[in-house]
């Protein structure tokens, strides 16, 4: 359940970098909870194909992520948030920057 939570963050991020057919893939499975058996079916390709795409998908997120840190620099920037000092609040955002 935690990676469905990451990668839906990721998804969001990211999303604009993905094809039309990576989005909808993604969506069915991700947000929607479509099984690859009923994506195969609405989509007349084959299970196997749809994981391959949901696949790829999950590592183009990830290695956008690596490259980017905008999931990270998010998380941060929230802790940063909770801070109580306003001179650590600064601090932290110094360094995330």
């Amino acid at each position: 359940m935690e990676d469905f939570v990451y990668y839906g963050q990721l998804y969001d991020l990211y999303h604009e970098l993905l094809t039309e057919k990576q989005k909808k893939y993604f969506k069915d499975y991700y947000f929607d909870n479509l099984s690859l058996g009923e994506m195969a079916e609405n989509y007349n390709v084959s299970r196997n194909a749809i994981f391959k795409q949901i696949h790829i998908t999950v590592a183009k997120l990830e290695e956008y992520e690596q490259a980017l840190h905008l999931y990270y620099k998010k998380k941060k920037l929230e802790e940063a948030l909770e801070l109580s000092s306003l001179s650590d609040i600064k601090k932290q955002i110094e360094d995330i920057l």
